[in-house]
């Protein structure tokens, strides 16, 4: 047994222990499991997005105890095994990769999506969006449906159709403002953000990571703000719109 197993089977034996011996780890079940799998997922989207090594090898450990722990749930009420689980997805990157395991001959990353869809429609698979989930945060979720439906050809041809799509949606929000329908206003804002993440795909940028540090920016130059407030024995909501916003720009400039 190389040093990957021996490793994993050690956190499978302390599964096992825990779960046993325990007593919030006996307690627990998929269901209160569920938001604490989300927190982690999340705080592995955070080390990501700092490039921290250290952090995403820390925040995999954690999914990774997450995962055997579903696995030993699913066990004891006889649903399923942590073998068949591993079994499983052998199997399925085995069938969805004809071209690795198979006879079937590729050209390109997209040849590789597009028989990816179609080997899951295959499977049963009703709609190319069926692998979406609907929990997904709605940025990401759309950036996921656009990749799904470019893989039937559903897709702009270039990147001046995206830009004209665009701009026909802010049209379409400007009436619905003047028009003063609360309603409208929400729907068209929608589909002007729809319209944004898929020019960002054209772009070749991904608009989660866009806007993430769009937020990032703006929490540093915020608290700076505060910090340059504070050197004036001043905090911000006793300063005017004007005053904020000459520090604001000030941040800025340095920032730059």
């Amino acid at each position: 047994m190389d040093e990957t197993n021996q490793a994993f089977s050690r956190l499978v034996k302390i599964m096992d222990e825990l779960r046993e011996k325990c007593p919030w780890d006996k307690k627990q079940t998929i269901e209160t499991l569920r938001h604490l799998t989300i927190e982690e997922t999340y705080e592995l989207a955070d080390a990501i997005s700092e490039s921290d090594w250290k952090g995403i090898k820390e925040e995999l450990g954690d999914l990774m105890l997450h995962i055997v722990f579903y696995a030993k749930i699913g066990t004891e009420k006889n649903e399923f095994t942590l073998q068949e689980v591993l079994n499983g997805v052998c199997e399925k990157l085995i069938s969805r990769h004809p071209h690795i395991y198979g006879d079937v001959v590729v050209n390109s990353e997209e040849d590789v999506k597009q028989n990816w869809e179609k080997l899951k429609l295959k499977e049963g698979k009703k709609s190319v969006l069926g692998g979406v989930p609907k929990s997904l945060p709605s940025m990401v979720k759309a950036i996921r449906l656009q990749e799904k439906s470019k893989q039937v050809g559903f897709e702009w041809d270039n990147t001046q159709q995206v830009w004209k799509k665009v701009e026909e949606e802010m049209n379409e929000l400007r009436e619905a403002v003047d028009e003063g329908k609360q309603d409208s206003i929400e729907d068209e804002l929608g589909d002007v953000f729809f319209s944004l993440v898929n020019l960002a795909r054209f772009l070749r940028v991904d608009a989660e990571n866009a806007l993430e540090r769009t937020n990032k920016k703006f929490i540093s130059r915020f608290t700076r703000m505060e910090e340059a407030a504070a050197t004036q024995n001043r905090f911000l909501h006793d300063m005017s719109l004007e005053e904020m916003d000459a520090l604001w720009n000030e941040i800025k400039k340095k920032s730059i």
